[in-house]
């Protein structure tokens, strides 16, 4: 008898068990579909025994708060990535300007030191050129004066070489053959007979040169003295080359 009764009760427990699962099922779709409704809306279904309208609130509200905490997660990410975004480009700037600011640094240390190279390179050039100028003056000996003999040959060497620097014409020959035939080689000689001497201009000197002719070409550098050798042979010279061309040309009395 016991075990039949607990068969029974078995089945009755059973039974009961699935009602309550089917309520609770109804319950939970009951609780979704108030979810899909708007708040404000109003619906033509019939009304819920007043344990399942409570229940399906607490549903909805659990729904939308679970909405709202997504919604204030995603902001919150979006705003963090943002601010990570800002915070790399800022870092980014910052590197490229230090970058820039020591590219520029290097490129004014390179200039500087270019500059400081060229001054001293240019200072070092100036400096070499001056050591080779002082050297050459060294090196350069001054050259000694031209002497002359004191005779017939001295005075007609010199003579030349003054009538050379003046452009005035004439050779050793043309003197000394004019010498020779005037004065001898005298620089003292005098014509005291001729027609010049009766006038009172007696022609004097190597080439007998009259003191008219000898102050009208006297040759600058030289002794102002018809009895000066030197004298006497270039003004006589400067004479026979502005009216014969040449002393070289005169074979008499001129």
């Amino acid at each position: 008898m016991l075990k039949n009764t607990n068969n029974r009760l078995s089945r009755a427990l059973t039974k009961r068990h699935k009602i309550a699962v089917a309520g609770a099922a109804t319950l939970g779709a009951a609780a979704l579909a108030f979810s899909a409704v708007p708040g404000n809306a109003q619906t033509t279904t019939a009304e819920a025994p007043t344990g399942q309208v409570a229940y399906s609130n607490e549903q909805i509200k659990d729904v939308k708060g679970s909405v709202t905490d997504q919604l204030a997660s995603a902001s919150v990410k979006a705003e963090e990535i943002a601010a990570k975004h800002k915070a790399a480009e800022a870092h980014a700037k910052h590197k490229a300007a230090e970058a820039h600011a020591k590219h520029e640094a290097t490129a004014a240390h390179a200039k500087h030191e270019a500059a400081a190279a060229k001054k001293k390179a240019e200072a070092e050039r100036k400096a070499k050129q001056a050591a080779s100028r002082s050297e050459k003056r060294i090196q350069v000996k001054p050259v000694a004066a031209k002497t002359y003999a004191n005779n017939l040959d001295g005075w007609i060497r010199e003579a030349l070489d003054i009538m050379k620097k003046h452009d005035i014409p004439g050779t050793y020959n043309g003197l000394y053959r004019n010498i020779m035939r005037e004065s001898s080689g005298n620089p003292n000689a005098i014509n005291n007979w001729d027609i010049n001497a009766q006038n009172g201009i007696p022609s004097i000197g190597l080439l007998q040169v009259i003191k008219p002719t000898f102050d009208a070409y006297h040759v600058s550098g030289t002794a102002f003295s018809q009895y000066d050798p030197v004298a006497n042979l270039t003004a006589a010279a400067n004479y026979a080359a502005d009216r014969y061309g040449s002393i070289d040309n005169v074979n008499s009395a001129y």
